[in-house]
């Protein structure tokens, strides 16, 4: 069996692009229209949750080991967290002010933000390993693959 065409490469300032704003390693890579319709994509499952739970969903301190799927979503997980605990924070005796929503609704907006950060961390394996997709299906076959 016989394989042409590009190889895979390792490009690691594409995955740092595709960390630090989702679909921006794909753009880097030359492959703008899908940078851009991944990065659509994951912020807006990400943005869904937040509208669907509240910004209560991204929260590190009561929901560690969600927080860390989340932050597969880069920076913007860290900024909604930072603005929660703001938000949290209150001046009257030094005591928290607790924004959490009820019901199912927290739990599904965590989950949105969870499946945001795991799904980006694919993509950031997609554009640092990354192969070159040409007009072609990618594999072509020879002679002997069709008998």
């Amino acid at each position: 069996m016989s394989r042409t065409g590009p190889e895979e490469t390792f490009q690691p300032v594409a995955g740092v692009l595709a960390f630090l704003v989702p679909g921006m390693g794909h753009v880097w890579l030359g492959e703008t229209k899908r940078g851009i319709l991944i990065g659509a994509g994951i912020l807006g499952l990400f943005l869904g949750g937040l509208l669907i739970g509240g910004i209560d969903v991204v929260d590190r301190r009561s929901d560690k080991w969600w927080f860390f799927l989340q932050a597969g979503n880069g920076p913007v997980a860290f900024v909604t967290e930072a603005v929660n605990a703001r938000m949290t924070a209150s001046s009257v005796n030094n005591t928290p002010r607790e924004v959490v929503a009820i019901g199912r609704v927290r739990e599904a907006g965590i989950l949105y933000g969870a499946l945001s950060g795991m799904l980006n961390l694919l993509v950031i394996i997609d554009a640092a390993w990354h192969t070159p997709r040409g007009s072609g299906s990618g594999r072509r076959m020879a002679d002997e693959d069709l008998l």
